[in-house]
């Protein structure tokens, strides 16, 4: 499981302020095709946010250590049903994002 240091933890929390939750947990738990689905989140987005199904405190927060655990991923927050859980992007796909920032002039707005 990957550890964060509390610098690191509390700018994470701001960024997934904004987030909605990207999977949902109903009833049934936490399935193969429910990993896969927080897998497939965490390869393209690296911060997520998970809500949890019914059930008590302790259940949401070993369900959260759980998931961390299978996907090597480190847990950021837990609030209510809602799990934080942020995993890096694998390098191949980090190198894929990189922008160029292009400056426009006011002409170039005019031809388009």
């Amino acid at each position: 499981m990957l550890n964060l240091t509390p610098t690191q933890r509390r700018s994470l929390r701001a960024q997934a302020h904004a987030l909605r939750p990207a999977v949902v947990i109903g009833d049934n738990g936490l399935s193969n095709r429910v990993i896969d689905e927080i897998a497939s989140s965490l390869d393209s987005h690296e911060l997520i946010k998970v809500r949890a199904g019914d059930g008590d405190r302790k259940a949401r927060d070993a369900l959260l250590w759980q998931i961390c655990d299978r996907l090597d991923a480190a847990p950021v927050q837990h609030i209510g049903r809602i799990l934080v859980i942020y995993r890096p992007a694998p390098e191949p796909l980090r190198k894929g994002r990189t922008y160029k920032k292009v400056a426009r002039k006011k002409r170039d707005f005019q031809n388009d």
